[in-house]
Order: structure tokens, then C-alpha cells, then sequence
């Protein structure tokens, strides 16, 4: 008996030591990299195959695909769990998040329409849970990770080598309280606004935060959009009321933020519905955990403890609201020029599809078209097929869009682990 409690007791020693060793390894492999001194001996980096089996059977999905007249979809990439997206500014690279440990550099070298190279982007870091990627206007690529935010120089020029220049927006742990971090709701999105601060989703670890606890995260900025300097200086909260927003952009006409909300689950197939909102100054509220849309969740029977709650004053609602549990996630502004001019101007939203709804709804491309005054005008449904109707299940659940150079839209899907391409021609 002494002996096997000897023998835990140094096992136990032994995973303390390498978890300990491991967090020194990725501090000091960080540290050398902010000094732009090597924190690696391994210069060849894997590369994703981009043709075979798989690229075959991705490609004999999007034969089911249903868009308008006109338009057509290929397949740009193979991209392991693709999530959100950032297209370089200077080069026919993009960059990918996931909500693993990796980001992928895409790079379609011969300017034709698909991507030749598929590689993790630096490697020798060891990123957690880094979905949301973004550009400053001078090419920094900004990576939001659960609970920490890194900024990369000119990253689309120096992506080739596992070590790359990189600096700490927001350091480990001081993006929430760690008290705070979940499995549950913790992929952030970025975008750098037209006031060069830095906007970042962060979504309640709860399903609808309890009693004791929805004043401390409002007040810590947990389920809202916070607001920064670059270099992380300034911190502010933008928007509160926010359950749990995967996708934001900002209107290149009047320079307001648009954003999803995912709805409260456990509350029917039909009830609450999705959310497109629309903030115009700093400091407005979304309701949440009041409203979810019209719906109100305070008191329903996914959150009986907040009966008592109060309204929030002068709540805002949402510019439009989408049927429920299709899970809104990614979405973006078309500024193009190739789709026909009823998109230019318009927003395309990514549904991801819920777990919470039986039958399964949603792994479709909405467009919202909006009014002269910039308010939200109707939703359509732009593009679906990655939910069979005669089984029920997923071949694929779009998570993200974003605009190419020449108007094209790509849609990144992270079940089929792959990268779309949308053109359009008469």
C-alpha cells in the first residue's frame, strides 16, 4: 500500500513538472519571438493536400449546392476545421482560425482562383483556441485567441518560416477573468474599426448567466463587445447585452458596427430567434439576458432565477431577426463589384446550424438587404444544400465570408474543413 502511494504520489510529481515545463516552454518560445531571436530548429512545415479523395468528394458536395441564377460555387481550399477568415491586404493570401490550436496561411500562388498551399502558420507558438483573425489598415494581422490577443507585422510576407515577429495586445488570462473562461462560448471574433481601435466579441460562458452572477459579467465586459487601443490600452466596453456574438463588421458607408447573436437554447425549436444587431455609439444594450430579440428569457424556463430582473432602459433590438437555432455566426458587408448591384452594399451571414433544434435547421448563406436610411431591411436565404433534406444530416456547416479582391465571396466550413469560392457571371 505504501509503495502505490509512493508510486502516485511521484506520477502525480511528474504531470505537475511537464505541465509546468510546458507553460515556461510556450512562455519562453513567445519571449524569444517578441525579441525576433529563433525559437526553433524545424523550418519545414507540413503542408494540407489540396487534391485527392477528400478534394474530390468536397467538390461532389457542392454539385448540391442551390444559389441564384448566375453564381456559382468551387472549392478554394482544403482547410482543416476552418473557421473565421481574414483576407491579407497586399497578397492572394488569407488567413484562417480555428477553434483548436491551429491558424492556417492559404495562399494561392498563380493568381488562379484556388489555393495552391495550405500551411500552419507559425508553428512554433502554441495558440488556444484562435478562431478570430483580423487586419489593421497598415497589415498587422491580429489573432483574438479565447483568453489572449497577439498582434503579427506584415505577417502575409513572413509566414513562410515556423518563427515570426509578434507582439501582446492582451496578454494570457486578461481578456476575461480566468474565473470566467468556459468551453462554452469561447471563440472570439476582431475587427480594427474606422476609429483604428481594436472590437472584440466575448460571449457568456453561461447558457443565460444565473442570478448571482449576470452584474459581475456585464460589469467585467463578459457577453459584450469590448473596444481597445492597439496596443491594448484603453479598454472600454462598446456593447453589453450580448449572449454570445461569433461574427461583427462594420458598415463601410456610415462606419456602424453590425454583429450576430446566437439564441438561448433549451427552449423549443421555434423560440428565441437569431439576431442581426446594429450599434451606433458606444455604450448601448442588447437586452441580454433580458431579451433575446422579442423574446423574453428573464423568467422563461431557461432562466426562472431572473423573474425579478429589470428591464434594461432604452434596450436596443435587433436590425433583423433570423429563425431560430440556425446559429448566425460569421458575416460580412459586400463591397464588390462582381455580384449584380441588388448585393453591393448588402450583408452576407453565415448559419452555422444549431445542435438545439430537432429537425436540424440552418448551414445556409443568408443575405440581408438594408434600407436608404442603413437600417436592416429583409433576409433571404442566398445559398443552402450542406443539410441534406432526405437524411437530416450535415455534409457541411458554413461558419464564415469574406470578399476577395475581385468580388468574389469565400465561405469557410468548418465540419467538411474546407474553403469556398462564390463567382458570379451572366
Amino acid at each position: 500500500m505504501k509503495l502505490t502511494k509512493i508510486r502516485v504520489a511521484f506520477l502525480s510529481s511528474l504531470c505537475v513538472f511537464a505541465m509546468q515545463a510546458g507553460a515556461q516552454s510556450a512562455d519562453g518560445t513567445l519571449s524569444n519571438l517578441k525579441q525576433m531571436k529563433v525559437a526553433t530548429t524545424d523550418l519545414d512545415i507540413p503542408l494540407v493536400p489540396q487534391t485527392g479523395k477528400n478534394a474530390d468528394a468536397l467538390r461532389a458536395n457542392l454539385k448540391k449546392i442551390k444559389m441564384p441564377p448566375g453564381f456559382k460555387i468551387d472549392l478554394y481550399a482544403v482547410v482543416p476545421d476552418a473557421r473565421h477568415m481574414a483576407v491579407a491586404p497586399s497578397t492572394n493570401m488569407l488567413f484562417v482560425g480555428t477553434r483548436k490550436t491551429r491558424v492556417w496561411a492559404v495562399t494561392d500562388r498563380n493568381n488562379g482562383g484556388e489555393a495552391t498551399e495550405v500551411k500552419a502558420f507559425a508553428p512554433s507558438l502554441s495558440f488556444k483556441n484562435p478562431n478570430g483573425v483580423c487586419w489593421t489598415k497598415d497589415g498587422v494581422l491580429v489573432i483574438a485567441e479565447h483568453n489572449r490577443v497577439l498582434s503579427f507585422p506584415a505577417a502575409e510576407f513572413f509566414y513562410e518560416g515556423p518563427d515570426v515577429a509578434v507582439g501582446e495586445i492582451v496578454p494570457q488570462g486578461k481578456l476575461v477573468p480566468v474565473e470566467f473562461e468556459s468551453y462554452n462560448h469561447g471563440a472570439r471574433t476582431c475587427r480594427v474599426g474606422p476609429d483604428n481601435k481594436l472590437y472584440i466579441t466575448v460571449g457568456q460562458p453561461f447558457n443565460v448567466p444565473p442570478v448571482d452572477k449576470y452584474v459581475e459579467l456585464d460589469r467585467q465586459g463578459v457577453g459584450a463587445i469590448v473596444r481597445m487601443n492597439m496596443d491594448g490600452s484603453g479598454r472600454e466596453i462598446f456593447a453589453r447585452g450580448v449572449r454570445n456574438s461569433v461574427g461583427q463588421d462594420f458598415n463601410p458607408k456610415d462606419g456602424s458596427l453590425w454583429w450576430t447573436d446566437n439564441q438561448t437554447d433549451g427552449l423549443g425549436n421555434e423560440i428565441p430567434p437569431g439576431e442581426l444587431n446594429r450599434s451606433t455609439k458606444v455604450g448601448q444594450h442588447f437586452g441580454y439576458p433580458y431579451w433575446n430579440g422579442h423574446y423574453k428569457v428573464a423568467g422563461s424556463a431557461a432562466a426562472p432565477d431572473l423573474k425579478d430582473m429589470k428591464e434594461p432602459a432604452n434596450a436596443v433590438f435587433p436590425e433583423v431577426e433570423f429563425p431560430a437555432h440556425q446559429a448566425q455566426l460569421g458575416m460580412a458587408f459586400y463591397s464588390g463589384k462582381m455580384f449584380p448591384a441588388k448585393y453591393q452594399g448588402g450583408i452576407f451571414v453565415a448559419a452555422h446550424g444549431s445542435w438545439n433544434r430537432s429537425p436540424a435547421s440552418g448551414a445556409l448563406i443568408n443575405f440581408v438587404s438594408l434600407k436608404p436610411n442603413g437600417s436592416g431591411e429583409k433576409s433571404e436565404v442566398f445559398a443552402e444544400g450542406w443539410l441534406s433534406p432526405e437524411t437530416g444530416t450535415y455534409i457541411g456547416r458554413p461558419v464564415d465570408v469574406a470578399m476577395l479582391k475581385d468580388g468574389s465571396m469565400l465561405i469557410s466550413d468548418d465540419y467538411a474543413g474546407a474553403i469556398y469560392r462564390v463567382t458570379y457571371s451572366n
